[in-house]
């Protein structure tokens, strides 16, 4: 199929692991100028070199932490348009509530929801004078069935959903989407090295931990795995393609049926 992205610019936030880096391979397969993002100079160098062989167009890097304002004001200076706003910057950290400081609560809150909406802000004008954009909020299941072993994570993935549908309606009538996309338990760098370090403290294996963290932690999943990366991109290319310009506000998973309901 024709995603018909072919010399789209997009930004993927976070880019250079993980789910976000899955994102960038496949936008870029389909020919889309793809902006690969992360804190280090030396991961972003590398997470270009590891895109090129699919790349059908330009890549470009930027190095700089996009919770932070003059990070975003410094990334629109060098890029000042995109057709494609991926929001996939974000962090997480299990603790039990009582454990959970204000810092740690305002600093989840920066990354993962702030640092989104700041860039939104920052390249809604130029989309809206095109008459066209897309606008991506990559959140969680968590968003919807709060984990109670980090409650201030699926705080910060519900407002996601919130704002993603609130600026959909923002430009209602427009050719610019906005939506929200809701992996649930991904095999992304992050939970890879946090299942394997859980799994060693335990004993076990990856597989085995696997399998007890389905039958136990998340019993409603209907794949009874983890999520790869590329599964959870493959969404996010079709929803950042011309082809879905009837999905907007909405709020899709990619959870593996973890989230018990058929809506």
């Amino acid at each position: 199929m024709d995603l018909q992205l072919n010399g789209k610019i997009a930004l993927v936030t976070g880019s250079t692991a993980g789910i976000g880096f899955a994102i960038a391979k496949a936008l870029a397969r389909e020919g889309v100028q793809v902006i690969v993002n992360g804190r280090a100079p030396e991961s972003v160098q590398r997470a270009i070199n590891e895109l090129k062989p699919f790349a059908v167009s330009e890549l470009f890097g930027f190095a700089g932490d996009l919770s932070q304002a003059d990070a975003a004001a410094e990334l629109v200076a060098a890029h000042p348009h995109v057709d494609i706003l991926i929001n996939n910057l974000g962090i997480f950290e299990p603790l039990a509530f009582e454990d959970i400081p204000d810092d740690d609560w305002r600093r989840l809150f920066e990354v993962n929801v702030l640092s989104g909406v700041r860039l939104a802000r920052l390249y809604l004008p130029a989309m809206k004078q095109k008459d066209w954009g897309r606008v991506i909020f990559i959140s969680s299941e968590s968003g919807v069935q709060i984990p109670a072993e980090m409650i201030h994570y699926g705080m910060t993935k519900a407002a996601q959903i919130a704002v993603a549908r609130g600026l959909a309606e923002h430009v209602a009538g427009s050719g610019i989407t906005v939506n929200s996309v809701l992996p649930g338990p991904t095999r992304s760098r992050g939970v890879g090295d946090f299942v394997n370090e859980l799994a060693a403290q335990q004993g076990q294996t990856f597989e085995e931990f696997e399998q007890q963290f389905f039958e136990k932690v998340r019993p409603t999943s209907l794949i009874k795995r983890f999520a790869t990366a590329d599964e959870v991109a493959a969404l996010v290319c079709y929803l950042s393609s011309p082809l879905a310009s009837a999905t907007t506000g909405a709020a899709l998973r990619v959870d593996g049926g973890v989230i018990k309901s058929a809506f």
